[in-house]
């Protein structure tokens, strides 16, 4: 009865371990997509301030 028990913990914990592992992958690639995504907007910015900047700089 109790190996039933432990391979159903076992079972589970490899679950957990798929889920936590699966958030973690996502979690960096979406801090990998942000960085990236204000990079592309400094750089827009940057472009925005030369353009409309009347030289007081």
């Amino acid at each position: 009865m109790e190996t039933g028990f432990a391979a159903m913990g076992i079972i589970f914990f490899i679950i957990y371990a798929i889920i936590i592992l699966a958030y973690l992958g996502i979690s960096i690639y979406c801090i990998v997509l942000f960085i990236k995504l204000a990079t592309r907007g400094i750089k827009a910015l940057d472009i925005y301030n030369s353009k409309n900047s009347k030289g007081d700089m």
